[in-house]
């Protein structure tokens, strides 16, 4: 078995590992990989056909206002394709695009079958090679880790992140259990092709008024079923606070049961929407420690008991609130790239743009009060 080393390894060729690899490189890391066990943009090109970024891309950068996409302060992916709202192949071509231009070292199917702490570093296993890396950013995401076992039965729905078109689903009737973004995208094309869609979710999230997409459904997502509901209103039933307990087959086809004791039935398998797991509970839990199902991260979003592993994607928790979009934990990139680098003791400076334009927050407050000033009822006087 060959050995290889690194000054730092990063694990995942998605959006937060590139944007890593990218501000490390504005810091003149030179023995850096990159390893991915598919290729780069993985995830997004198993999008289902119909899905959509939901952050609109715009190319704003020149102001500092960077396209909200983007993984570096000088790439735009609405420029790219002249699009807002990218789908998952288009956003796959941009990330390929940035490795090949900024000449990223990235491996693609190159898994990491182990990894383990090794002195002041890491070892990590990958077919036929051992890579010793001083550092280790973890970035696989969680698109890859749906949650398929939330209650008995789950083996009979369909997996909504493991459909390729909607337009390819036999039947007119559907139960999409889920209320958030996955279940909503799935209900909204659905019942666009004049499907009849029955919605079940824990919660209400198309009720919580919150500008944080992480806990109430984002613009995008409430401007397309406020068009369903106005065009098709018998298409699209939502139904809030029916947590699903199980769901089981019968002569009338799926039956979903749910915890107040009642019931909804649909001849086509029910669509899973209950969201994803992270990465890091799935591969490396015990290089973490936990609160609860949250890990545990210190101020530069490194494990805090292994100071030299880093974590960057939407599994990263600051004050309570989840960085589980592009544009959130990009914010960080900045961050771990200056950590390395000084440790490494080279020139940060060129990190100094690179906070100009949003990706490099040290403040947490941006997470903790993000609500727009302007009333709610004073929107609604100026509209009627």
């Amino acid at each position: 078995m060959s050995e290889s080393a690194f000054d730092v390894a990063i694990v995942g060729a998605g959006p937060a590992g590139l944007g890593c690899a990218l501000a490390l490189q504005e810091v003149g890391v030179e023995r850096l990989v990159v390893l991915d066990s598919q290729k780069v943009g993985a995830s997004f090109e198993r999008w289902p056909e119909e899905m959509r970024l939901i952050t609109p891309s715009f190319h704003s950068n020149p102001f500092f206002a960077t396209d909200l996409n983007a993984v570096s302060p000088r790439t735009s992916p609405g420029d790219l394709f002249g699009t807002e709202h990218l789908s998952g192949k288009q956003y796959a071509a941009y990330l390929a695009a940035v490795v090949e231009h900024y000449a990223l070292p990235v491996r693609e199917h190159c898994p990491v079958h182990q990894l383990r702490s090794y002195f002041d570093g890491f070892e990590l296993e990958v077919h036929g090679e051992t890579i010793r890396a001083s550092f280790v950013i973890w970035a696989t995401g969680e698109f890859s880790f749906p949650d398929v076992e939330p209650f008995p039965g789950a083996d009979l729905c369909r997996i909504a992140s493991q459909v390729g078109s909607w337009k390819e689903l036999e039947g007119d009737d559907f139960a999409v259990i889920g209320g958030y973004e996955s279940g909503m995208d799935a209900a909204y094309h659905l019942a666009a092709r004049g499907s009849k869609v029955k919605v079940l979710s824990r919660g209400e999230p198309w009720k919580i008024d919150d500008p944080d997409p992480s806990v109430a459904l984002s613009p995008f997502t409430k401007e397309r079923l406020g068009r369903i509901a106005r065009a098709l209103p018998e298409c699209i039933e939502l139904h809030g606070e029916r947590e699903v307990i199980e769901v089981v087959r019968d002569n009338e086809g799926y039956r979903v049961m749910t915890l107040d004791g009642d019931s909804v039935v649909s001849s086509q398998a029910p669509i899973l929407a209950t969201g994803f797991e992270s990465g890091i509970k799935r591969q490396i839990a015990s290089f973490f420690e936990w609160e609860g199902e949250k890990p545990v991260f210190s101020e530069v979003d490194s494990s805090t008991l292994y100071p030299n592993l880093f974590y960057s994607g939407p599994s990263l928790v600051h004050r309570d609130s989840k960085f589980c979009f592009i544009y959130k934990f990009r914010a960080r990139f900045g961050v771990i790239a200056r950590e390395i680098g000084e440790r490494l003791e080279l020139d940060v400076s060129n990190l100094l743009d690179w906070e100009k334009r949003g990706f490099l927050i040290e403040d947490l407050d941006c997470c903790v009060d993000c609500k727009c000033e302007v009333e709610t009822a004073a929107v609604e006087e100026a509209v009627r």
